[in-house]
């Protein structure tokens, strides 16, 4: 990796809603951090080419794709992304990265679209993309992927029932950038935070929370579930202490369509000194 410091990272929150169901104020998860021109997006939650697009970040640009889990929120257009940015005249190399069955979801959707992928090479002259897209499939806490611009480290996060789950830390020549994906606080995730510029980590409201699950036929067992494997307000709030990071991000909001901005940042406040951003959708950080 390039370690000239004068080189700026950009990271623009695509999506900041949380869980599977569309949401009419926020988009599904994603991220992407951009270095020297390339781009390296982290979860692809429905919607992220145009989340792209709205954020001005040039599909042809993206050089990595990672993904923290297999939960449909965070997967759902993986392969779009990857199908959409060949439309839009890459022809440069692109690598996926993330947990099993990614190899396998990847070889489905490219035979689910061949007939389109075979039409556009012979009728567009489009290089191959079967030879553009090249997946990595990982299992364990350690390095995944470095280059000119990033350096990324992956650590096995506790999400239960997916197994594994990954948070990501991205070290630029600039600064260093923690994605936690979906997890309950963990040790492996404070290791990985220790001493990041930014932490953009998951966050669950309670208090807004239970009156939305409370009508739920299956209400004690869902926020059962929500509660082993998220995190809420105050544990995130001490995780980032316990990190030593020194900006805190709240994305991934559960509930996603409310509340108010100012109510997430409170309830965080009192268990975090540093700086607090709560995510808002094409939000650059």
């Amino acid at each position: 990796m390039n370690a000239d410091a004068t080189v700026t990272s950009r990271v623009i929150l695509l999506g900041t809603a949380g869980g599977p169901t569309p949401k009419p104020n926020r988009a599904a998860p994603s991220q992407v951090v951009t270095v020297n021109g390339a781009s390296y997006v982290v979860d692809c939650g429905n919607g992220v080419a145009r989340q792209l697009v709205m954020a001005k970040v040039g599909l042809a640009s993206i050089r990595g794709v990672f993904l923290t889990h297999h939960h449909s929120d965070h997967n759902a257009d993986i392969g779009n992304l990857v199908l959409l940015t060949w439309s839009a005249d890459i022809a440069e190399r692109v690598d996926l990265f993330g947990p099993p069955p990614l190899a396998e979801m990847m070889r489905l959707f490219l035979l689910m679209n061949d007939y389109d992928i075979r039409t556009r090479i012979a009728d567009e002259g489009r290089p191959d993309l079967r030879r553009i897209v090249h997946t990595r499939e990982i299992t364990e806490t350690g390095f995944v992927h470095a280059d000119d611009n990033v350096r990324v480290t992956a650590a096995v996060v506790e999400h239960p029932p997916v197994e594994p789950a990954f948070a990501y830390r991205f070290d630029c020549p600039d600064r260093s950038i923690v994605f936690s994906g979906d997890t309950r606080p963990c040790d492996a995730l404070i290791r990985l935070a220790e001493g990041a510029d930014v932490l953009v980590h998951e966050v669950m409201h309670l208090p807004s929370l239970d009156p939305l699950i409370a009508s739920e036929p299956n209400a004690r067992t869902l926020r059962e579930h929500l509660l082993a494997s998220h995190t809420t307000t105050e544990q995130v709030g001490d995780i980032a202490t316990r990190a030593g990071v020194k900006k805190l991000v709240l994305s991934h909001l559960v509930p996603g369509g409310f509340p108010a901005d100012e109510v997430w940042y409170d309830a965080v406040r009192p268990h975090f000194s540093g700086e607090l951003v709560v995510g808002r959708d094409l939000m650059e950080i």
